[in-house]
């Protein structure tokens, strides 16, 4: 059967990716290079650290990739919610790579674009805290990033799924934050963010004290629990500073779910010693637990939100559960045996 005209460009991605794995599989040959023929690069012009660097960090990342014999086509964003389109619009014009250029927020718009196809997924961090790059071990330069791409191994991951009442359902990879966290990324100073970057949500953070933070209820394996802060976790730093969630995975089919009591706001001034001296999980007031979903409601009247890789993502009530084998995702050779170590 002939393929429609409009489709070659799918087709001809669809087999250039599936005959260059087959043909390294076949071979058994290590050192094969990995070229791409139709990388999509998807970036923020206005991600932090294009704006520092007058935007040379996209044309020098172009330049290295093309000098290994990748074809690399540039596709800037214009505005909040067009990283999914230009990522859609990717898979289908046949990518056999996308990769997402800019903060955790732009990456997210990414994977909602990508998410359920076989197109990979690489990161060249831009942002303000990089989770998902520093996750990954992705750390340096764009450029020295954009270098090592070809090399990387491609992992197939579980992503998140929040499923607001009153809002879009949207995809996650890093993870959930409802409550307190959600209400911070919603109130920060985005120009004070643009100067300061991450100190911002310090600042942020420490301004809630003396206020009560509304509660919520959380079920989940059959418990129902009050809280005022649980996160469901699939990296383990938070902010690309701290560790909450300290067994949370990528490569696992579950949340690590990290559940906050209490309404006074200085009680996680008692919670933050807990993470930085490693015993949160034995804090009075804190539950730590593993779960494949989990179910949010708060009482009439009270807004609580939530936030998904740094974004905002709707308010309670929702519904957050793993979607298995949903994404493809670029990642350093050594990335499963360090998980698998506790690294």
């Amino acid at each position: 059967m002939l393929v429609p005209p409009q489709l070659f460009p799918q087709a001809l991605g669809l087999f250039w990716y599936a005959f260059r794995h087959v043909y390294a599989i076949l071979l058994r040959e290590k050192d094969l290079p990995n070229t791409y023929r139709n990388i999509h690069l998807i970036y923020n012009p206005a991600a932090g650290k294009l704006r520092r660097g007058n935007g040379e960090a996209i044309p020098a990342s172009r330049e290295v990739l093309e000098a290994r014999g990748n074809a690399v086509t540039l596709a800037p964003t214009g505005g909040p919610g067009e990283a999914r389109s230009l990522a859609r619009q990717a898979v289908e014009y046949g990518a056999d790579l996308v990769l997402a250029a800019g903060g955790d927020g732009t990456i997210n718009e990414v994977i909602n674009g990508v998410v359920g196809s076989v197109v990979p997924l690489g990161v060249l961090p831009l942002g303000t805290a990089n989770v998902l790059a520093t996750e990954l071990g992705l750390t340096g330069k764009t450029e020295e990033i954009a270098a090592v791409i070809p090399d990387l191994a491609a992992e197939r991951i579980s992503v998140g799924l929040v499923r607001p009442t009153a809002a879009e359902p949207r995809y996650f990879a890093m993870m959930a934050g409802i409550g307190l966290d959600a209400h911070i990324a919603r109130s920060v100073d985005l120009d004070l963010k643009k100067r300061l970057g991450k100190i911002a949500y310090w600042i942020g953070g420490f301004g809630q004290l003396g206020r009560k933070f509304p509660e919520f209820d959380v079920t989940l394996g059959g418990r129902k629990l009050r809280s005022s802060f649980t996160l469901a976790a699939r990296v383990r730093n938070y902010g690309g500073d701290l560790e909450i969630a300290k067994t949370a995975s990528l490569l696992e089919d579950y949340f690590e779910v990290v559940v906050f009591e209490g309404e006074d706001s200085f009680q996680y001034l008692k919670y933050l010693t807990g993470v930085l001296a490693n015993r949160l999980d034995r804090m009075m007031g804190v539950t730590v637990a593993q779960a494949r979903q989990l179910a949010l409601t708060c009482p009439p009247g009270h807004d609580v939100y939530v936030q998904v890789d740094g974004e905002a993502a709707g308010q309670l009530p929702a519904t957050i559960e793993i979607v298995p084998n949903a994404l493809t995702l670029l990642a350093p050779e050594g990335f499963r045996r360090k998980m698998a170590a506790g690294g």
